[in-house]
């Protein structure tokens, strides 16, 4: 397959190497460092990086305290509506920082599972996945990625991901990245309590409770009111709890409007650690 051009590089963020790294650098100075033990997932935001990027850093330098080969980047479609999980399976994604070459090896296990299968075009435009490599770029150079956007976020699906991921993942030196931005567009104290469910069961490691509040809205308010991309941030609590993970960590969370100042209508972002921790980690 082709490399994937880096299709919002110049817009949600900056199109040079030079000023991108500058940026990241920024935000990942403004983290705390991480010694609360190894990780095995995490779930990180997908907007503008000047929106976002200070609530993934947390994420990524908490996540750049070990080593990992291959990291497994899994997002919702924003743009493509199908079935299942689509994978780029081969070639690279383009970014200002070099090429993120595909885990071919990988991408192959992944497509034991029925529900993932190459689909390009899905990924043709879609941000989910590529707002998260300026951090993956930065802090893991020499890693591969695995690409993998999810359509109609069906419980079906959801479970399906979750099991592919525990099967084809389980060496350590995988890192699984759940992507998604949360309530959308509400005003802030709103926000805030919506969001605040979301963290409550990702804090309490809780993906079956995170399901149950993704069904309880209608599948087209469930990006609005719970997460856009709570299907794969989901599917990434249930694999990381089969391949070991015992503990989990809100890491930052935060929202639009402290960086727009517009406190009408804003987007919550959330930053999470899984993995095996301490009872009472540091994180700086």
């Amino acid at each position: 397959m082709p490399t994937r051009p880096a299709v919002v590089a110049g817009t949600w963020y900056p199109g040079t190497a030079a000023a991108l790294a500058r940026q990241v650098d920024g935000y990942l100075e403004d983290a705390p460092e991480w010694t609360g033990g190894p990780i095995r997932a995490v779930i990180a935001p997908h907007a503008g990086l000047m929106f976002s990027g200070p609530v993934g850093a947390h994420a990524y330098k908490a996540a750049s305290a070990g080593r990992y080969d291959t990291v497994v980047l899994a997002g919702p479609s924003h743009y493509v509506a199908f079935d299942g999980v689509a994978i780029y399976p081969h070639g690279a994604f383009a970014t200002p920082l070099g090429d993120a070459e595909i885990d071919g090896t990988l991408a192959e296990a992944l497509m034991a599972s029925p529900a993932i299968r190459p689909n390009a075009a899905a990924h043709q435009r879609e941000h989910s996945l590529e707002m998260q490599l300026p951090f993956v770029r930065h802090l893991f150079p020499e890693a591969r990625i695995v690409p993998l956007v999810m359509g109609f976020q069906t419980r079906e699906t959801i479970t399906a991901l979750a099991a592919a991921l525990a099967q084809a993942c389980a060496s350590e030196r995988i890192l699984i990245v759940g992507s998604t931005d949360l309530s959308h567009f509400f005003d802030a104290r709103t926000a805030q309590e919506l969001d605040g469910r979301v963290a409550g069961h990702v804090a309490a490691f809780d993906a079956d409770g995170l399901l149950a509040i993704f069904e309880h809205y209608p599948e087209h308010e469930r990006g609005r009111f719970v997460a856009c991309g709570g299907g794969p941030a989901i599917a990434v609590m249930m694999a990381a709890r089969t391949l070991g993970a015992t503990d989990a960590r809100v890491l930052k969370y935060g929202h639009s409007g402290e960086i727009s100042g517009d406190f009408d209508g804003v987007v919550g972002y959330l930053a999470a650690a899984f993995g095996t921790f301490p009872e009472t980690p540091e994180a700086g």
